[in-house]
């Protein structure tokens, strides 16, 4: 069975990511990994000699309180969702949140990742070292980033842009694979500018490649990189975009720039981290 990790604050952010990971879970025939992390305060013991482990005892204990209490709330989304049948395991970690992912996706065998980011507001924030921003390049399995304000729907369009470079082609199977599970088909953009040096023969060697994939190219020639992405995403129903983490600051570019205004309009869709 798939294994799906949800690490969650428990705020509005992370619980609108949760319906993402309930819907997923469904659809792959998972279950849920909840993981809640904290980390204790930084207390000079020299001025607490003899309460020390008393204070980081009522830490932890407030710390598992606030978890048990916030629990039901999640069991009761999946009720109203009629997903309660979706199995749910609840882990509470000590610890640098990043480095409890990525030891959980390895001991618990993890598949996929489900976290909830800002949204359009925060698009920057998330690529310039959030949490989730600093999860994208440590992570080894792909990670869905939610955005508050998107609202699940059913996946039908998925993105997934390319310069056809070779270590693309992995990727773009990751995303296959993702698109057969979700029976959902794949647009795979190219933005072609004047000092391209992708050739012809490249094209049609990818087209050749995955011939028999439900996926279609789309080579669109512009000098408007960023603004060509984001009208595709808009003309084409685009429900989930994919990225490989090498082009962090390829999207850093498009998320952070003068577009901002035209982003917020377009953005509240979920991006699709592959590690490289």
């Amino acid at each position: 069975m798939k294994r799906i990790l949800f690490p969650t604050d428990f705020s509005d952010v992370a619980t609108n990511a949760f319906v993402y990971a309930l819907e997923l879970a469904k659809i792959m025939d998972a279950e849920i990994i909840v993981l809640h992390t904290f980390e204790m305060p930084i207390i000079d013991y020299q001025y607490f000699p003899e309460n020390y482990s008393q204070l980081f005892d009522s830490f932890e204990l407030a710390t598992f309180e606030k978890f048990k209490d916030e629990i039901p709330k999640l069991r009761a989304l999946a009720e109203k969702r009629n997903l309660e049948h979706i199995t749910l395991y609840h882990k509470l970690m000590d610890g640098d949140l990043i480095s409890n992912i990525k030891e959980c996706v390895v001991e618990e065998k993890i598949d996929f990742v489900v976290m909830g980011t800002a949204g359009a507001s925060g698009w920057k924030a998330f690529f310039m070292g959030t949490k989730t921003g600093d999860a994208i390049s440590s992570v080894s399995v792909p990670l869905l980033s939610v955005p508050l304000k998107a609202q699940y729907k059913t996946i039908r369009n998925i993105c997934f842009t390319t310069r056809f470079r070779d270590k693309d082609i992995n990727a773009l199977k990751s995303v296959l694979e993702i698109a057969k599970i979700t029976k959902a088909e794949v647009k795979c953009l190219y933005v072609q500018s004047l000092g391209s040096d992708v050739t012809d023969e490249k094209i049609e060697s990818w087209k050749k490649l995955f011939t028999d994939e439900p996926v279609t190219f789309f080579i669109v020639t512009s000098e408007l990189i960023q603004e060509t992405i984001i009208d595709f995403i808009d003309i084409h129903e685009i429900d989930v975009l994919a990225m490989a983490t090498y082009k962090r600051s390829f999207f850093e570019e498009l998320f952070v720039t003068h577009l901002t205004e035209k982003i917020s309009y377009k953005s509240n869709i979920p991006v699709l981290v592959l590690q490289q």
